[in-house]
């Protein structure tokens, strides 16, 4: 016992010296217990600082956003996809509508002639309207509607133009004078309708009026309120046996695409029987037929 008593014996100033060690270290410890477990400093959020990096976060995150929505570039609305209507936010229907319109080989020539064939909501079509890309000749004539549609014709206008006494009502024969008489014709038009009926040797139907490019519905109405198919015009026609290629796209209804196919069928049957063989033609334009056949037979 005397051994281990030796080890353990301390004087006074021993017991205070280890008394004021063990103070330190407790006060080691509280300090630094204190520190580790303080409070952490408290960020004002609503700071200008911290109001515009938040900002500036927000602003790319949008930009983000925008950049990796699908891109529109400009287009031509006839050949809108199931894809690429969907793309536009359009619905099923709506694009069934479309679909269905152009498998009559019609054409959508203005965004409000879009509306109606697709009963777009207006809010879609002015979203979309910007990014129609239409040919150049169907703008052109939709500027030189407007043209017409502006024009007042006035007492004051109409006295610019003296007075002509039309000279029959025989639309196959009139003369381009004849036509001036009709408000909404001019000389540009009244040529232009002489010129289409050369090239359909004489209107067979009245609507063929309409075709005429550029004429306004409404004053072809008032072209048809006058002048009258009184006889049909007598047609040269072409055996569609023998004809050649390039007569046959003279036809003002076959263009080269339904040439190819007339000519396919033909080496294909040898020979048409009867010229109503036309319609076996796959994607034949059924809605032309009548008029193709104005300038064909078969022998």
């Amino acid at each position: 016992m005397k051994i281990f008593k030796s080890h353990f014996w301390y004087n006074k100033n021993q017991r205070n010296g280890v008394f004021a060690l063990c103070i330190i270290i407790l006060t080691f410890q509280v300090l630094i217990f204190t520190d580790v477990f303080a409070q952490d400093e408290f960020i004002e959020t609503n700071s200008p600082e911290i109001l515009a990096f938040q900002h500036q976060i927000d602003s790319l995150r949008l930009a983000e956003i925008e950049n990796r929505k699908p891109q529109i570039y400009p287009f031509n609305p006839n050949y809108i996809t199931d894809y690429k209507g969907e793309q536009l936010g359009m619905s099923l229907e709506e694009i069934d509508r479309l679909l269905i319109f152009r498998k009559s080989n019609k054409f959508v020539n203005s965004k409000k002639e879009f509306q109606n064939i697709t009963k777009v909501s207006d809010s879609l079509l002015n979203k979309i309207a910007p990014y129609f890309k239409f040919p150049d000749w169907v703008i052109k004539r939709n500027q030189q509607k407007n043209t017409y549609r502006n024009f007042n014709y006035s007492k004051t206008d109409k006295s610019k133009y003296p007075k002509h006494n039309i000279s029959t009502t025989n639309i196959n024969k009139a003369t381009a004078e004849d036509f001036k008489t009709i408000n909404g014709i001019g000389p540009a038009f009244s040529e232009r309708i002489i010129k289409y009926r050369s090239k359909l040797q004489g209107f067979s139907f009245n609507d063929q009026l309409y075709e005429i490019w550029g004429l306004e519905k409404e004053v072809a109405d008032r072209v048809l309120a006058v002048f009258k198919i009184d006889v049909k015009p007598i047609i040269k026609k072409e055996n569609v046996n023998t004809v050649e290629f390039k007569q046959l796209l003279k036809n003002p209804y076959i263009d080269y695409k339904l040439c190819k196919k007339i000519f396919e069928y033909r080496d294909e049957v040898a020979e048409l029987q009867d010229i109503a063989e036309l319609k076996n033609i796959k994607e034949f334009p059924l809605d032309l037929y009548d008029r193709i056949v104005l300038y064909l037979l078969a022998e």
